[in-house]
């Protein structure tokens, strides 16, 4: 049986045990804006494939909405560290590298168009939102009326008389697309299976392949973020044969992603965008991306700054 003093340092050991994995914890996961200030620089990843939020100019710049907050961000940063001078360094991400980009190090904050999902937050941690995006979904103008009132509403405006529900009639045999890796290709997917339709599922890289497929009837309907929907869809060649629904399917807010549990660099980030959001010129702001925001929109923004 062990004596008092054994116990007592057992204990002694534990606490130094706990202190050394503390330390540990703390140094692995270092405070950013500790680095910024010791470094004067603040790291930025863009998708340059991500308009109308994050691209790459002709001449080689990253450009955006995102790309733009991001800009305010790193403005309020240097102000509340009292820099004399403070280098923004851009750093473009794809695929798997834009994914592992926070957890990896090689950003302090991704800017682009991440929907906050629970999945994803058990990786980074996000900003306040953004945007209020979600699903939606573009056809060609030759597509069914019934099929565009179907994704609409829900139903076609005439039923027809044959056998069977209406909507499900008019949806099975047909091919749908989403961007590969996306939250619209799982959302797409978790349908059929759920309502067990006989359609089929074909991802495509991109936006604009995705729009290619549409107008040549390849896919019968393009899902996706619906603010990438409605730049790749204007962006078109052939925009006047193209129609966005303006129905949400699903609600995915978008946010800036960053280190989880490191609360300083994330309340400055929220303090940034909040001022932001609430400044005078944040409806201009807005507009020179989505054009004039709706009452919905303006509501939105908000709700979401935060008061100091």
């Amino acid at each position: 049986m062990p004596t008092n003093k054994g116990r007592w340092t057992a204990i002694v050991a534990s606490i130094f045990v706990g202190a050394i994995a503390s330390t540990a914890w703390t140094s692995a996961n270092a405070q950013t804006l500790d680095r910024i200030r010791q470094s004067s620089s603040l790291r930025l990843g863009y998708d340059a494939d991500a308009r109308p939020f994050s691209f790459k100019t002709e001449q080689g710049a990253p450009d955006g909405y995102a790309v733009a907050l991001c800009n305010k961000i790193a403005d309020s940063v240097k102000a509340e560290l009292n820099l004399p001078q403070l280098n923004a360094e851009w750093v473009p991400l794809a695929g798997d590298a834009r994914m592992r980009a926070i957890q990896d190090g090689i950003v302090d904050l991704v800017c682009g168009a991440e929907p906050v999902t629970l999945s994803r937050r058990q990786e980074v941690s996000f900003s306040i939102p953004i945007f209020p995006s979600g699903t939606g979904a573009v056809v060609s103008t030759s597509a069914p009326l019934a099929l565009r009132e179907v994704l609409e509403y829900g139903e076609p405006s005439s039923r027809p008389v044959w056998r069977g529900a209406p909507a499900r009639t008019i949806l099975e045999h047909k091919t749908f697309s989403s961007v590969a890796g996306t939250t619209s290709e799982r959302w797409l997917s978790d349908k059929i299976k759920t309502f067990q339709l006989a359609a089929t599922t074909t991802p495509v890289e991109s936006y604009q392949q995705g729009i290619e497929r549409v107008l040549d009837g390849q896919s019968a309907v393009l899902f996706g973020d619906m603010p990438l929907l409605m730049d790749a869809a204007a962006r078109s060649d052939n925009s006047g044969n193209l129609i966005v629904l303006e129905r949400h399917f699903t609600y995915e807010p978008l946010g800036l992603e960053l280190a989880r549990g490191d609360e300083d660099f994330r309340l400055s980030v929220d303090r940034a965008l909040s001022q932001t959001y609430a400044s005078d010129g944040f409806r201009t702001f807005f507009a020179t991306w989505f054009g004039p925001p709706d009452e919905a929109t303006v509501t939105f923004f908000r709700q979401t700054a935060l008061p100091e």
